[in-house]
């Protein structure tokens, strides 16, 4: 490699990027809605990245954003774009500082880095592509299989009636797990419909909680020994994403484990939670945190510190993510994605299946082409 470029034929010959806006089937309402934050959501917004080499090898990767914040993502990836060409794409680590360094002066997290996530999922997809194996078996896979839980029936606007009928229905397809959406302005009413669904399904289900950042440090503390008894897999993010002492005292303090992470723009704000021992399962977010690469130093670190792992959202991506993590991880269910894709995730008896195409195994769908809001292809060798 000279001057960062592929002597071989394997090189970058052209980069392409979509902007779309996927529908949701109904809005959704979180604990950020139900106090005011945010309106519902109803749609999210994913950058799509394509990358083809001289040899006629593709991979594809995306980022998305939910309310704001894609076509941010997707003028950054633009102006970065050009750098890429000519590279080797198996030089996966060179060529992602390479793009951190050509966008440096807007930092190495947020809008920055979840523009390079696209382009990093791409070249992870290509290069198990290129190698015949799905993205967790080129990781090193511990498993074929993960547990899954689903979420995207537990939202607020929903009676507890309805969360508990869509509950059901989860299970019946296979589902392994159930997670329902707290933070309502009046605790009573969370504790109220909390236990009308654990009631409904029983003490074996797996059930967690999610309050979208809704508390403070004491309402957190009180909600965790009010449901102590209800033998909840977690309660996921109870304070402000960034506070991760208060995560960290929660978690000691209360025998129901803290989930949290998912917000977390780069490696180092999910370092300081792991040293504060602020989550007993960390939940990082590849397109979030900036892709694979750093996704990995993340998963490392958690490994040593003995933590569990359940990454946010985006099952397409981190199904592969969590079947090569030491610890058996939790995988969520939310199918708001699946639209753009022509695969399906597989589900059985409680557990998401690694499927067995190269790659992620995804090609986007025909449809997709009906939601696209911009594109830009970059072509040529520099």
């Amino acid at each position: 490699m000279a001057d960062g470029l592929a002597t071989s034929a394997d090189r970058i010959e052209s980069v392409r990027f979509g902007h779309y806006a996927v529908p949701l089937a109904f809005a959704v309402s979180d604990a950020k809605v139900a106090t005011g934050r945010q309106r519902p959501l109803s749609q999210i917004d994913v950058l799509t990245c394509e990358i083809t080499t001289a040899d006629g090898l593709a991979g594809l990767g995306f980022s998305y954003t939910t309310r704001a914040g894609c076509r941010a993502q997707f003028a950054h990836a633009k102006e970065i774009a050009a750098n890429l060409l000519g590279e080797d794409p198996s030089a996966i680590g060179a060529i992602y500082d390479k793009l951190l360094w050509a966008g440096a002066s807007v930092g190495r997290s947020g809008v920055a880095t979840q523009a390079l996530a696209a382009i990093d999922v791409a070249l992870w997809d290509l290069k198990a592509r290129r190698a015949g194996l799905p993205l967790a078996k080129l990781l090193g896979s511990y498993r074929d299989s993960v547990r899954v839980y689903n979420t995207s029936g537990g939202y607020l606007q929903a009676p507890a009636e309805e969360v508990a009928e869509r509950a059901s229905r989860s299970l019946a397809d296979g589902i392994g797990g159930i997670k329902i959406k707290v933070g309502q302005p009046d605790m009573k009413e969370d504790l109220r419909r909390l236990a009308a669904v654990r009631e409904h399904l029983g003490d074996d289900v797996p059930l967690m909680v999610d309050a979208n950042q809704q508390w403070d440090r004491a309402a957190a503390l009180r909600f965790g020994r009010a449901v102590e008894e209800l033998g909840l897999v977690w309660i996921e993010e109870p304070l402000d994403a960034y506070d991760a002492e208060g995560h960290a005292q929660l978690a000691a303090a209360l025998d129901t484990p803290i989930a949290t992470g998912e917000m977390l723009t780069s490696v180092p704000e999910l370092v300081r939670l792991i040293d504060l021992r602020g989550a007993d399962f960390l939940q990082p977010d590849v397109p979030r945190v900036g892709g694979i690469t750093p996704y990995l130093k993340v998963a490392a670190l958690a490994d040593h510190a003995n933590l569990q792992v359940a990454p946010h959202f985006v099952m397409e991506i981190h199904l592969h993510l969590a079947a090569a993590y030491p610890r058996d991880s939790w995988v969520e269910h939310i199918e708001w994605l699946s639209p753009l894709f022509d695969e399906r995730p597989v589900i059985e008896d409680g557990r998401m299946l690694v499927p067995d195409r190269p790659g992620l195994g995804l090609s986007l769908a025909g449809q997709a082409a009906g939601w696209r809001l911009d594109a830009a292809e970059f072509t040529g060798r520099l």
